[in-house]
């Protein structure tokens, strides 16, 4: 079966469905009509799924936006919304569907290079930083080098979500940069709900997920679930996944801008230094199905950093220029986050 097509084993495609019909509908929506800014106290942002998105899960449940937008006497509404892989996220940003967007560092770089010098999306902040697994439930995996026809690996989005990139970084170092793209046809767009359940329950040809946690680590519970690659050991550590907007948004909404910034900041402190609070805020928000013991043994470790400071982003930025995916080259992290997306020493 080649990637391409349906896979009838994998369950609740629902979701699936849904991300991609809303995708291809807000693309042609990019195409067919021009984009207008709304008036400033208005924000709308999309998120995905994992504890990598608990900085805007604390943001929302405390209504921080709400607060630091009161402070510059300003009632803002916030609207939340939930898609599935950097494809569907870039395209939402690009139609006008949202104004920040929730995605990996790799749908960002494409994006930042698809509108450079037009929409110029750059970064806002980092969500923080966290070890990616690649995982496998075939016992003859052990490392990228095993993967073979008869294996299939879910991504978020192929050959665009941070888990696509990051496969692609590996797969340079192992056979050359000629050859990144030599897994990408083992790949297959699935969420990271449904790719855990499917390789928990193993029977499938999907035998791989570039996951994040929280389902990483719930698959793992299977003991036939093993870790392929961590990306600490591919790259230290990094911030894989980052919001964005457009150059148009922040301009014309600095008062909401600044109000969005300043929660973030917020919500980092507050989930960095009350890991406790984090996770109930977390399970209450989502409605995981995790247990508070389970999720505190995932995130209250010195691998998980919540900051908003993008850091160890540029090597894949780096990469991905000199292998052709994208065009323009930037000089150093901060060609692709706005000059006040950080608070402290960026990379």
């Amino acid at each position: 079966m080649s990637a391409g097509k349906r896979f009838p084993f994998i369950p609740r495609f629902g979701r699936l469905a849904g991300s991609i019909a809303l995708s291809l509908s807000l693309l042609a929506g990019s195409l067919a009509a021009p984009q207008f800014a709304h008036a400033e106290g208005q924000i709308r942002i999309a998120e995905q799924f994992g504890i990598v998105y608990l900085l805007l899960n604390v943001v929302r449940d405390q209504q921080l936006i709400e607060k630091h937008g009161k402070a510059e006497g300003l009632d803002i509404k916030v609207d939340w919304q939930q898609l599935s892989g950097g494809s569907a996220v870039n395209d939402a940003l690009l139609s006008g569907a949202i104004d920040i967007a929730g995605a990996g560092i790799g749908p960002l770089l494409t994006v930042w290079d698809r509108t450079h010098g037009r929409q110029n999306v750059k970064g806002v902040a980092s969500l923080g930083n966290f070890p990616y697994y690649l995982l496998s439930n075939n016992p003859e995996v052990k490392t990228i080098a095993d993967f073979s026809a008869k294996d299939r690996i879910a991504v978020p989005a192929v050959g665009v979500s941070v888990q696509s990139r990051f496969l692609q970084y590996a797969a340079a170092k192992q056979w050359g940069d000629k050859a990144f793209n030599r897994l990408d046809k083992y790949t297959v767009a699935l969420p990271h709900p449904d790719a855990t359940a499917s390789l928990k329950a193993g029977g499938t040809e999907l035998t791989g997920h570039f996951s994040n946690p929280p389902f990483q680590n719930q698959a793992l519970e299977n003991p036939d679930v093993h870790v392929v690659l961590d990306t600490y050991e591919l790259l230290g550590p990094n911030s894989p996944t980052v919001l964005y907007a457009t150059e148009k948004f922040r301009t014309e909404n600095p008062k909401t801008y600044k109000a969005f910034v300043a929660a973030l900041a917020e919500a980092a402190d507050f989930a960095q230094h009350d890991k406790g609070a984090a996770a109930d805020t977390y399970l209450r928000v989502t409605g995981a199905k995790i247990s508070r013991e389970d999720l505190l043994k995932i995130i209250d470790n010195e691998q998980f950093q919540f900051t908003v400071t993008p850091t160890n982003t540029y090597p894949l930025a780096d990469f991905l220029h000199r292998v052709g995916a994208i065009k323009n080259k930037p000089a150093s992290w901060q060609d692709y986050f706005f000059q006040d997306a950080a608070i402290g020493q960026g990379s």
